[in-house]
């Protein structure tokens, strides 16, 4: 869309970016040096896309002006703007470049109406909890795995990015909006999975322990990892051998005896890890740490 940029350095400005198309959703990651923008009404009237585009500060500073609103953003903060009204922006505060996501949702596709979209216009959003953090992950991760996504999985993530954005807008303006169930889903599998992350080195830690603990029915906890690249007890595997992979590559931990380590995380068989690892690796344990450490 047509836009006036203003680098703060014109002989040193650099910029680059990768766009991704997720349906009729787009996501993209951009860093760019400092620079002033701004979008004009002759501009919009020249062209606009009739988006709603709502950017995720990585790194550096940003300040964003449109609306009667304006919001000054560090790493971790979003705001979001309208292509079809006027905005002012200046970026790079701090003479450092920035480094920003940025979704961009036509205004057909958002399920929350116009006049509570337009109140979250250029105010800042920090992305430290609540689904505001679920978003913020889901972006990063499409823009980390998204390429690598079959392309007929694209555009549901797409209506997946947009149900998240708009469930989150919802939370931030203090309105009620119920997400939807395949967000519902997306935001407990991440519960999920954080939750495996900080327990593996329990014993314990089994998918009915897990059901248990987040008040679902095994079958649904099985169903929740139907779509993902492994079930939820070999998630729980692949994730402790690769922690004991690391530790036995570990010089600081050479002298500590490999079923230690296999205990270390959670595998309290020391033949059954062993024969894990294997397969997994297609090499012993102790072998694996003589060829990485030469003991």
């Amino acid at each position: 869309m047509p836009s006036e940029l203003r680098p703060a350095d014109a002989e040193g400005f650099r910029a680059e970016g990768a766009s991704l198309a997720l349906g009729a959703v787009h996501v993209a990651r951009f860093t760019y040096s400092p620079l002033h923008s701004r979008r004009t009404p002759r501009m919009i009237r020249e062209r606009d896309p009739r988006q709603y585009q709502l950017g995720l500060v990585l790194k550096g500073t940003a300040w964003f002006a449109q609306n009667g609103s304006e919001a000054v953003l560090h790493p971790g903060d979003m705001a979001l703007w309208d292509t079809s009204r006027p905005y002012e922006s200046r970026s790079g505060l701090d003479g450092r470049d920035v480094e920003v996501v940025v979704l961009q949702i036509p205004k057909t596709e958002m399920p929350l109406p116009s006049q509570q979209v337009d109140r979250f216009l250029a105010r800042r959003a920090t992305t430290d909890k609540g689904l505001a953090a679920v978003l913020s992950d889901f972006l990063l991760s499409l823009t980390a795995n998204g390429s690598d996504t079959c392309r007929g999985s694209l555009a549901a993530l797409g209506q997946v990015a947009v149900e998240l954005a708009a469930a989150s807008l919802a939370q931030q303006l203090g309105t009620q909006r119920t997400p939807s169930p395949e967000v519902r889903a997306h935001a407990l599998l991440r519960q999920i999975n954080g939750f495996i992350d900080r327990h593996l080195r329990e014993p314990a830690l089994t998918p009915r322990l897990i059901a248990d603990r987040h008040h679902i029915s095994l079958r649904t906890l099985y169903t929740l990892f139907e779509n993902e690249p492994e079930g939820v007890a070999e998630s729980i595997r692949r994730r402790r051998l690769e922690r004991c992979r690391a530790d036995l590559a570990s010089p600081e931990l050479r002298d500590r005896p490999v079923r230690a380590i296999a205990a270390d995380w959670g595998f309290t068989n020391a033949a059954a890890f062993s024969r894990l690892f294997r397969v997994a690796y297609g090499i012993a344990p102790s072998d694996y740490r003589h060829h990485m450490l030469g003991t």
